[in-house]
């Protein structure tokens, strides 16, 4: 299972940009489809999060969290700040179809339902999703 506890070491490392710590809570090999994107391999689950916080400052906040045996599921803002330009064009290419474009210093709170499906305390899948009107422009 994936306690809350442990979500909170899994989120630290994600803040802290420790990939490799990060990567793992997952299952080898991991699988991530999100906004576009198909993560499959540990590889790609770290190439994936150093390209994206290299063009955003990325924090997630809890605001709901559930856990079972095989799932835990987060409600989160997720605040983005733009490093760097990401137009449409440059998300197309990178496969983020279902990411929003940003220009540098825009600042974009997003709230996100996040559900891992989980396998000894290990992630197995992830599965994001967004309600209506979820972006947020600061």
């Amino acid at each position: 299972m994936l306690d809350r506890a442990g979500y909170d070491r899994y989120l630290a490392a994600f803040n802290a940009r420790d990939y490799d710590g990060v990567a793992d809570f997952y299952v080898d090999p991991p699988h991530m489809e999100f906004f576009g994107i198909v993560i499959t391999s540990r590889q790609e689950l770290k190439d994936f999060y150093a390209w994206l916080h290299d063009n955003v400052e990325e924090n997630v906040r809890v605001l709901n969290f559930a856990a079972s045996e095989t799932c835990t599921a987060i409600d989160a803002i997720v605040r983005i700040t733009a490093k760097k330009d990401l137009t449409r064009a440059a998300l197309d290419a990178k496969g983020a179809t279902g990411f929003f474009p940003i220009t540098a210093g825009v600042v974009q709170e997003i709230r996100q339902f996040i559900f891992y499906t989980t396998r000894g305390g290990r992630i197995e899948k992830v599965e994001c999703a967004l309600p209506p009107m979820a972006l947020e422009t600061v």
